[in-house]
């Protein structure tokens, strides 16, 4: 295998790939300027690999032959064959190219794709949460609240965007207010354990509800977190309505904990399917009262703009962001790229 250097531009057409456990997004990136060609999103369990989605749902709708193939999948790698953690697909970027055709084949973590977005979205794809509009060229973090909770960091150092992948979806979250004490014997735990995932997700959002309706002593009504949400912003369920408010609360603490962190001068954002969806309830005060309440350093975040991503397809402007000036980030390619 030839020796790739660090950064190297791969060589286009670029196929360009996000593969989440339900759905997969694919575009193609024809040259550095072009913008990419986007195909309809495929559903991960309507095809037994990723080879047979990305041949039917991508190449056999195109006269286009990619060259290369970025994709970003959730899950460590660190093999050839790399499982994807929600689907029973096998990520075999060796196989890609002896079977595909590809020459050059890039696999990054899905919340470094998510954070490769943050580094350039324009105002149109981001809404501001708070007086704050602006993101100044600094360190920025990523988190995204949907089926489990990913978090990134942006780090900006000399001209160039370092993004960090990490498990920051898993650190402890603790009862602060007297609510909360009420509330979080209450919540399920993993080992005893309550992460920032057991309450930030699709699956947190029910698992406060739950926990609210234990204190309150009444019996749920809801047991999927979109009712839950959707009578919590309607206001006509008092456990739902406290719910939303707890969870922008708990939301706010720990993306503040993280823009402490990083020092994340230029900005959190939430990705994620929830913050797009309960978008009303983060624009009250709780989420920005929660983010800024962290003495001796209020008068700080209070600087730190945050925001929602609202780009339908951020991590794959994120990688075609990468795809056509690697040059502009650091991102660590070793180990995870394979070339014919």
């Amino acid at each position: 295998m030839p020796k790739i250097t660090e950064n190297e531009q791969l060589t286009f057409p670029i196929l360009i790939g996000d593969i989440g456990g339900t759905n997969a997004r694919f575009s193609i990136l024809i040259d550095t300027y072009a913008e990419p060609r986007q195909f309809p999103i495929v559903h991960t369990a309507a095809f037994s690999t990723i080879e047979d989605a990305i041949q039917q749902g991508v190449l056999d709708k195109t006269s286009i032959q990619p060259r290369s193939a970025i994709l970003a999948i959730a899950g460590p790698i660190n093999a050839d064959e790399i499982p994807l953690t929600n689907c029973d697909w096998v990520v075999r970027p060796k196989a890609m190219i002896e079977e595909m055709g590809f020459e050059d084949v890039l696999i990054v973590n899905d919340f470094e794709a998510q954070a490769l977005a943050v580094a350039s979205l324009s105002d149109e794809n981001r809404e501001p949460i708070g007086p704050l509009s602006e993101s100044p060229i600094a360190s920025r973090v990523v988190l995204g609240p949907g089926t489990g909770l990913g978090v990134a960091g942006l780090l900006h150092a000399q001209h160039t965007w370092f993004p960090i992948p990490g498990e920051g979806g898993h650190v402890d979250m603790g009862p602060r207010s007297d609510r909360d004490f009420e509330i979080f014997p209450h919540l399920a735990r993993i080992d005893g354990r309550i992460s920032g995932e057991q309450l930030l997700c699709g699956r947190g959002v029910v698992n406060i509800y739950d926990a609210i309706c234990a204190a309150d002593g009444v019996e749920p009504q809801w047991s999927d977190p979109a009712d839950v949400s959707t009578h919590g912003l309607s206001g006509n369920d008092k456990q739902a309505a406290e719910t939303l408010s707890l969870f922008v609360t708990y939301l706010g603490r720990l993306a503040g904990d993280l823009a402490l962190v990083f020092m994340a001068r230029g900005g959190v954002f939430l990705a994620g399917g929830i913050p797009q969806k309960i978008l009303p309830a983060l624009k009250r005060p709780e989420f920005r009262a929660a983010f800024e309440d962290k003495a001796p350093h209020t008068g700080l975040m209070h600087t730190i703009p945050t925001f929602v991503v609202t780009h339908p397809l951020a991590a794959l402007s994120g990688l075609a962001n990468f795809a056509r000036t690697p040059a502009n980030f650091g991102l660590a390619t070793d180990g995870r790229r394979w070339r014919r």
